[in-house]
């Protein structure tokens, strides 16, 4: 236990020490008057995506992380929607999944191999059972007015270090006049060897949720403190907690877990700021409409892939990749402030990202 603790503290202090994230350089706007850019920070593993000026989000890489992720996710205006902790803690945030780190893409079960769990956490002896996405390429960095596009390739690699995938994706940034941006995913994955994704509930896109936009709950639970101390309470605290999910198909709150839907918002305030965010599904991705991995803990996680498993053994489906196939994922996170979304205005988004 002392040697997990002591794995997860170096993780902490290693990237709150780079800051990736955090940038607060602010640039000067471009003479195109583009309202994205980037900022490369090859100390910290990481690049900064500025909107306006300020900071967005960051694609951080480091090799500790197991996986790239982007981290943290912001309104427009600056509030966080997503969790700080383990990389860097605020009050009364939940300090369990070590691996739930701001939005990510990754699967529990690729030729035996977990890649979704991997942490520094995950003991030694443990190890070989985990797989981790390493970063390798920044293929573009483009901005145009109100868009951004960062284009990178990962490698899914096996304990040994051996490859199992290529992952080419592609960011797409964009915000609106208003408060309102998103963030689209356009993935490809290429098989560098036969490849199994066997069906299993811990996939594919994750999103780990600042605490405002949990689900009120009366569990006991560990949370840390202002200084980030952890402490285990009797009962949680849920005083600004306000999340609630509803799905495309009226499904509401933790009822939504297990369903399959074409897309989830979340919908919660945070420092008084209404605040909708939402995962769209596309129609052209495996296992579609997908199963919603989504939690009242803050795990908000679309899961097309481990069918058997959250649809309490109704539907199956064990994904294969000969050598050379590709597959692709796309998804699109809207993050809207000021006001929360209607059903009819998120499926206006929905078929307007499918038909793109």
């Amino acid at each position: 236990m002392t040697q997990t603790k002591n794995m997860l503290g170096a993780l902490v202090l290693a990237i709150a020490v780079t800051g990736c994230g955090q940038s607060q350089k602010v640039q000067e706007q471009s003479t195109q008057n583009d309202r994205f850019s980037f900022v490369e920070q090859p100390e910290s593993n990481s690049i900064s995506i500025l909107l306006d000026g300020q900071p967005y989000t960051a694609y951080c890489y480091a090799d500790s992380l197991k996986k790239p992720v982007l981290f943290p996710l912001r309104t427009k205006d600056g509030h966080f929607i997503t969790r700080g902790w383990p990389v860097q803690p605020r009050a009364n945030e939940r300090t369990d999944h070590p691996h739930h780190i701001g939005l990510w893409f990754n699967y529990g079960d690729v030729n035996g191999l977990d890649f979704w769990n991997n942490s520094t956490a995950i003991p030694v002896e443990k190890r070989m059972g985990y797989g981790s996405i390493l970063h390798a390429t920044v293929n573009a960095m483009e901005t145009d007015g109100s868009s951004g596009v960062l284009d990178v390739t990962k490698y899914w690699k096996g304990p040994q270090g051996d490859s199992l995938l290529k992952e080419d994706t592609r960011y797409v940034f964009q915000v609106d006049d208003g408060d309102n941006t998103s963030i689209a995913l356009e993935i490809k994955l290429t098989a560098l060897t036969d490849v199994s994704l066997n069906d299993n509930k811990e996939g594919v896109l994750g999103i780990r949720l600042a605490r405002q936009l949990e689900h009120p709950s009366n569990e006991p639970a560990k949370f840390t403190d202002a200084n980030g101390i952890v402490t285990e309470v009797a009962q949680a605290n849920n005083d600004g907690v306000t999340g609630h999910y509803i799905s495309s198909e009226g499904v509401e709150g933790d009822d939504v877990w297990g369903t399959r839907a074409k897309w989830v918002a979340l919908n919660g305030t945070i420092e008084g700021e209404d605040v909708s965010l939402v995962i769209l599904d596309h129609e052209g991705n495996p296992g579609y409409p997908t199963y919603w991995h989504a939690r009242g803990y803050g795990l908000f996680a679309a899961n097309p892939l481990g069918q058997k498993a959250l649809s309490d053994g109704k539907d199956e489906l064990n994904f294969k990749l000969d050598k050379g196939d590709t597959t692709r994922f796309r998804y699109k996170v809207l993050i809207h402030a000021g006001s929360k979304l209607d059903a009819a205005e998120i499926n206006n988004r929905f078929t307007e990202f499918a038909n793109q």
